[in-house]
């Protein structure tokens, strides 16, 4: 298989500035579509698309619905990898907003189960797998036109840059629910709940304007040239798990914690607060506001911090003091008084991000440019189903536990304990691929053991 060897040019600073902006926005506005869904499973979905069964049952119902658009993503992954290392991680990323924007605000146009029956919760389920099927792409496009188009001694602070969208988009969505939550029972059932997702037709406007403006990647460019002079490559998703399936796996182990554990942190314990614990849903929802104001300032700092000391070491710290605070965030939770609920929230999201500023590096550094698309998407997205399946699986444990937090915290503990694991072995093949002057080169334990 061949290699792009043609020299990328270098983007001019006002390339690259018009880039991050627009992978910034567009991230923020395509997780505002996401995240939304998860608010209004743990709050709305669980009433209105299922009021035939009991709360307990709906809820778990409710968190199915949202395991779909997780259980979509590989396909998204395959989809979107394909189109990104064939066709550009442009074009890529202006289906995905679409698509993402279009289906967001149909949810909003849905009639509930007292209007037309089981087709409620069907449609509802065809528009979350949609949900999925973009965000199976539109993550790793995102990042891989930021990091192509920027050096690699900043890759670290770089890439933590379109992970913003994650904290941002949060706030949107959570804020757009608080505003609305403020509304009585009944008009916040009966239509206000709408609101937020129809308000995804005019984001996606304004999204779409931001992608058309963009500039494809330089090394996307580079590989076309090769591709026109020697011929296309084997299929990039074959070619990526034939080469590539250990660091894919690896990959989708580091991933795990800033998807599982964030919804874990938000999603479902905006549930079991409401549900568990009696404490309202004003309450939880500015906690989650508060705890994604903290990931951004963790987001930033750690992505700097990764540019001096590496990527993977920042992601295997992230994992190790996630492990730590698992029980303390519970804690904290647990005594319903609201200053700590929202301390314990805020601790938990504020620690698990320490992996998730540096992540992007770590992925998209361990694969060649010819199959990255396709394997970044592919191995995120497998971390992504395995996330989308927490809060399911953190209700069934609270279940086994009559209500209390502790099978949940031990939850949190094994995924950041799978990250720690995933982050450092990404360490060798980051320092074979990125070269002997790059921060990820240097003193990585394995790697000296096996040289001494």
């Amino acid at each position: 298989m061949s290699t792009a060897t043609t020299v990328p040019p270098r983007p001019g600073a006002g390339d690259i500035k018009r880039l991050l902006t627009a992978a910034f926005i567009g991230t923020a506005l395509e997780w505002y579509d996401y995240f939304l869904y998860g608010t209004a499973a743990a709050l709305v979905f669980n009433k209105l698309f299922f009021p035939s069964l009991d709360p307990a049952t709906a809820t778990i119902a409710s968190f199915v619905t949202f395991a779909v658009g997780f259980v979509a993503r590989p396909i998204g992954a395959a989809i979107f990898g394909h189109i990104g290392d064939r066709y550009g991680r442009k074009a890529a990323l202006i289906i995905t907003v679409v698509l993402m924007g279009a289906s967001t605000g149909c949810i909003g146009l849905l009639p509930d189960y007292g209007a037309i029956g089981i087709w409620a919760p069907a449609l509802l389920a065809a528009l979350r797998f949609l949900q999925g099927i973009s965000v199976g792409g539109e993550w790793s496009g995102a990042m891989l036109l930021t990091l192509e188009h920027t050096p690699k001694e900043k890759h670290g602070s770089y890439s933590s840059i379109p992970q913003l969208g994650s904290p941002v988009g949060t706030l949107l969505s959570s804020g757009a629910f608080a505003l609305v939550g403020t509304l009585p029972d009944d008009a916040f059932y009966a239509w206000g709940w709408r609101i937020p997702f129809l308000a995804a037709f005019a984001l996606l406007a304004f999204a779409l304007y931001l992608r058309l403006r963009i500039e494809e990647s330089p090394v996307f460019r580079a590989m076309r040239a090769d591709a026109e002079r020697e011929g296309p490559t084997s299929a990039p998703l074959v070619e990526a798990f034939r080469r590539a399936w250990g660091r894919m796996l690896i990959g989708v182990a580091a991933a795990f914690l800033g998807i599982g554990g964030f919804f874990l942190l938000t999603t479902y314990v905006i549930s079991y607060g409401t549900e568990r614990l009696s404490i309202g849903k004003s309450t939880m929802i500015n906690a989650t506001l508060l705890a994604a104001v903290a990931e951004i300032a963790v987001i930033v700092v750690a992505g700097r911090l990764a540019d001096r000391m590496g990527a993977w070491k920042v992601c295997t710290i992230g994992g190790i003091a996630s492990v730590l605070v698992a029980f303390p965030t519970f804690w904290l939770i647990d005594t319903r008084h609201t200053g700590l609920v929202i301390l314990g929230v805020s601790l938990g999201v504020a620690v698990i991000s320490i992996p998730y500023a540096a992540i992007g590096a770590v992925v998209t550094g361990m694969f060649p440019d010819t199959v990255r698309y396709s394997a970044v998407a592919m191995a995120y997205n497998l971390a992504g189903v395995l996330g989308g399946l927490v809060p399911l699986v953190a209700a069934w444990l609270t279940g086994l536990a009559d209500g209390a937090s502790w099978g949940v915290a031990l939850l949190l503990i094994l995924i950041a304990a799978c990250t720690a694991t995933g982050s450092y072995l990404a360490g060798p093949p980051l320092r074979r691929r990125l070269g002997p002057d790059h921060p990820e080169h240097h003193e990585h334990p394995a790697t000296a053991k096996a040289t001494a």
